[in-house]
């Protein structure tokens, strides 16, 4: 529980930075910025709702989902990096992708170790 707590926040953390710095970059015609930070909250605020939802899990849905958000954040950071040394915000989106992404990772590797072989 407390691997997906930390997990949670993590997503919760970028999900913000990204919605700030989607915001901020509208305004700067960083349209292809702001659009993955946009893509990047709602998949980081979806993958966090799933995580609240324990009734109904599936882990092999979860496992995937989780390999979708991480791609997504990898992605979103990506894009972000390449601004950050004019940018201050695009140089937190991507710290904030890129701890969800060893959040994630890490919850990845103790889920994979709790599945039974295949």
């Amino acid at each position: 529980m407390s691997m997906m707590q930390e997990c949670m926040e993590a997503l919760s953390a970028c999900m913000q930075a990204c919605i700030m710095c989607a915001d901020a970059d509208a305004g700067e015609g960083m349209g292809r910025c702001a659009a993955m930070c946009a893509n990047c909250a709602d998949v980081c605020d979806t993958m966090m709702r799933m995580m609240l939802r324990t009734t109904g899990y599936d882990t092999q849905v979860m496992m995937s989902m989780m390999e979708t958000c991480v791609k997504m954040c990898r992605a979103c950071s990506a894009e972000c990096n390449m601004h950050a040394e004019m940018s201050e915000h695009c140089r937190m989106c991507a710290m904030a992708c890129d701890q969800a992404v060893m959040a994630m990772e890490k919850m990845m590797g103790a889920m994979k170790e709790m599945m039974p072989a295949s």
